[in-house]
């Protein structure tokens, strides 16, 4: 079966907001795939909060005359919807659909074309000039997978080579210390005057807006010190072409997570209980007959 051959299709999955500034944008990213893989049948879902849910894409793949799906989870860094969530919905999806089989690609991951995106959102807020005495503040969405947070604790590290910033450092927005305010009051008494916050974010929403939020009240409520706020990734062609990447490498190649200290299979101190815990779909809020749990952040 060739890469993009009639019966084989692409399933973008994202998470879902309550901004629909978010959904829009994944549409655009969504958009952008199409028109990277001409021939190759795109959809795009969401697991939860934003229409239209997973199983509304499948079913429009299918009945497009697709046999086999490659699903690739639209997460910057592997956490519980990408290693457990998104493929037990998959599992769902299967079982729905007899004769259809399903491929799953890796989380975008780190990766140099998003550092290099992100250097460039940096650099649009802090001339060349100021880059010796700006401290950066790299900002996730926090998850309860302690090797999510720290593959952000390593972007921020390979941020940090070979760039002229004097100090990066990294905050969560939800679920984990240290939050945006904290982090920026430990760049305050270290005696930076200038710091940058960028939100590790792909699209904009109720948490981004909440970085934003939070890093324009810090400066306020402090004189003497600038923050300046350089936003998140976006529908960026470089993101479209990093998802079809992946797209090709589950198609093609053998794709495994990194399970060294993955929650699910090792038993890392106050998670000992994830262990082989199993996994159940994700129910998105759309899908008639169940009841979806709320998260809180």
């Amino acid at each position: 079966m060739t890469p993009d051959g009639p019966d084989v299709a692409l399933l973008v999955v994202g998470h879902g907001s309550r901004d629909p500034r978010a959904a829009g944008e994944f549409r655009r990213l969504v958009g952008a795939v199409r028109e990277g893989a001409p021939g190759l049948a795109v959809e795009g879902g969401f697991i939860e909060l934003s229409p239209p849910p997973v199983s509304e894409a499948v079913r429009r793949l299918v009945e497009g005359g697709v046999r086999s799906i490659v699903a690739v989870p639209l997460m910057l860094l592997a956490a519980g919807h990408a290693k457990d969530d998104i493929p037990a919905t998959l599992v769902r999806e299967r079982l729905a659909h007899p004769g259809l089989s399903f491929r799953y690609g890796r989380a975008l991951g780190i990766r140099p074309e998003l550092l290099e995106l992100m250097d460039e959102r940096l650099s649009a807020v802090v001339p060349g000039e100021e880059r010796e005495e700006t401290a950066v503040l790299l900002v996730g969405r926090g998850s309860s997978d302690p090797d999510a947070n720290s593959d952000l604790a390593k972007v921020a590290r390979l941020f940090y080579e070979g760039r002229p910033y004097p100090l990066v450092e990294h905050a969560f927005v939800s679920l984990t210390p240290p939050d945006v305010p904290t982090a920026l009051e430990r760049l305050h008494r270290l005696g930076f005057r200038r710091v940058a916050v960028f939100s590790y974010f792909l699209f904009t929403g109720v948490l981004e807006e909440r970085i934003r939020r939070q890093s324009a009240s810090f400066a306020a409520e402090h004189s003497g010190f600038g923050v300046s706020y350089a936003g998140y990734f976006g529908p960026e062609a470089r993101v479209a072409d990093l998802v079809l990447e992946r797209y090709r490498e589950a198609l093609e190649g053998d794709i495994r997570m990194n399970c060294d200290v993955c929650v699910h299979r090792v038993a890392l101190p106050g998670f000992e209980e994830k262990v082989g815990a199993p996994a159940t779909p994700h129910y998105h809020p759309d899908e008639p007959g169940h009841h979806h749990h709320g998260h809180h952040h």
